[in-house]
């Protein structure tokens, strides 16, 4: 567990198209709680930025012969030639103690821009590969991350028997194959179950629930660790 001497920062990494949506303002009720234990947040917006999630060969110094995507970015990042905003976004993901993925669960997965966010951001040779390793010896080893997301079924259908089965079988290749490869340590998500169906009350009551399940995430992370006996 992290002791910190300044303020932790959180990197929230926000994926919905509608800034007036559920998943936005759970996205900002996560952020204000982040605020309230200490941390200071930055926020990436990846819809309101217009992120270009697609990976492609013009983002790179020009190669002969066939276009190694893994191979360009660990070349990028040796000779300094990396995309500018990827590289700021890089910068940023390093800096930061803990990253927040907040997002609607579609297709019981990442949107596609957020996906796209990890395919050009999760450099290697920046965070893993070149000269880092993988999982507790890539480059994020010792930093937590979070998943914050909505869905659209209830609670009971993403329950062992249910509808679609244990979340946790949709959650293995983010936390497993994306977050934990690269190093971090995976709290447990922060969940709102179909929103849509709720009332003005229960969304609100909902709000509340985030706040105060990310309160909990970051005062545990903020705890000095116990002195030995």
């Amino acid at each position: 567990m992290p002791t910190f001497t300044t303020a932790p920062t959180a990197l929230i990494v926000h994926a919905h198209p509608e800034p007036l949506s559920f998943s936005t303002a759970q996205m900002h009720t996560a952020a204000e709680a982040l605020r309230e234990a200490g941390y200071r947040v930055d926020v990436l917006d990846l819809y309101a930025d217009a992120w270009t999630p697609v990976l492609a060969r013009a983002q790179f110094a020009p190669v002969e012969g066939p276009f190694k995507p893994q191979a360009e970015q660990v070349r990028a990042v040796e000779e300094g030639t990396l995309d500018a905003t990827v590289r700021d976004h890089l910068d940023r993901l390093l800096a930061a103690d803990l990253l927040v993925l907040s997002f609607p669960l579609w297709w019981f997965s990442l949107p596609a821009v957020l996906k796209g966010w990890v395919d050009r951001v999760f450099v290697m040779g920046g965070v893993f590969g070149g000269r880092h390793g993988l999982f507790a010896d890539a480059a994020l080893a010792g930093k937590r991350a979070m998943l914050l997301f909505t869905t659209g079924g209830s609670a009971e259908s993403f329950r062992p028997g249910g509808a679609f089965g244990p979340m946790e079988d949709f959650l293995f290749h983010i936390h497993r194959g994306m977050l934990e490869f690269v190093g971090y340590r995976v709290l447990d998500p922060v969940i709102t179950y179909g929103p849509a169906r709720m009332t003005e009350r229960e969304r609100a009551a909902a709000l509340d629930a985030v706040g105060e399940a990310v309160g909990r995430r970051a005062a545990d992370l903020r705890a000095p660790l116990p002195r030995p006996a």
